[in-house]
């Protein structure tokens, strides 16, 4: 089976999205009551900090990428 590469912000995402959705689950079952407006800012602020997270995610891997490549060499600027 191929392996699939992490994707933490996508994993920070999914989590808000199912706490939201268990949240209004629970308030529909009558375990608790949960205001209708609760969800803007839990989705939102979520939706955010997966964003965030893909963001420095992709600059870690972009950056782990650029020194495995350089096999050694001082930089783009060496002369061959």
């Amino acid at each position: 089976m191929l392996r699939h590469e992490l994707q933490p912000g996508k994993l920070v995402a999914g989590v808000v999205l199912t706490v939201a959705g268990v949240l209004y689950a629970g308030d529909a079952g009558g375990a608790w009551e949960i205001p209708w407006f609760a969800a803007i800012p839990l989705v939102t602020g979520g939706l955010f900090l997966a964003g965030a997270v893909a963001f420095l995610t992709g600059r870690i891997r972009r950056r782990r990428t650029a020194g495995r490549t350089a096999g050694g060499e001082s930089g783009p600027d060496v002369a061959t």
